[in-house]
């Protein structure tokens, strides 16, 4: 049996309620409406693409090996925050409904945004000059 470091995981679950809040905080900001497009669910998807492209890149290249600070971001804040289920089930709603074109346009857009916002985030970390 694998011991767990309970630290890693307190990490994991405090950036994890941060991040499921802002999503439930967002998603009562903009509710979504079934027969249109979930701008909630596609913002905390876009920005928690772009989170983790920088937390990535950002933890990987430029700071010192950190125990916590992955599991706290990444896993947990991101985790939280991002919601690909929610992106599958209104999509599937979208497509009950007929609304072909909507659900296609908001699957290949979701995906295309997210990438490029973790490019850009990679970017915007790796153009920072190291200061020694």
């Amino acid at each position: 049996m694998v011991g767990h470091d309970s630290r890693e995981l307190a990490a994991v679950f405090a950036g994890g309620a941060l991040g499921a809040g802002a999503r439930a905080a967002l998603e009562g900001w903009l509710a979504p409406d079934p027969g249109s497009w979930p701008w909630s669910t596609f913002a905390v998807n876009i920005v928690g693409a772009f989170l983790l492209g920088y937390f990535t890149t950002r933890l990987l290249e430029r700071l010192p090996v950190s125990a916590y600070r992955r599991p706290l971001l990444g896993t947990g804040l991101c985790g939280g925050l991002t919601t690909f289920s929610t992106m599958q089930v209104e999509t599937l709603a979208m497509i009950e409904q007929q609304r072909w074109v909507l659900a296609a346009g908001y699957t290949a857009a979701s995906l295309a945004a997210g990438l490029l916002a973790v490019q850009a985030a990679t970017a915007l970390v790796r153009r920072v000059r190291v200061q020694r």
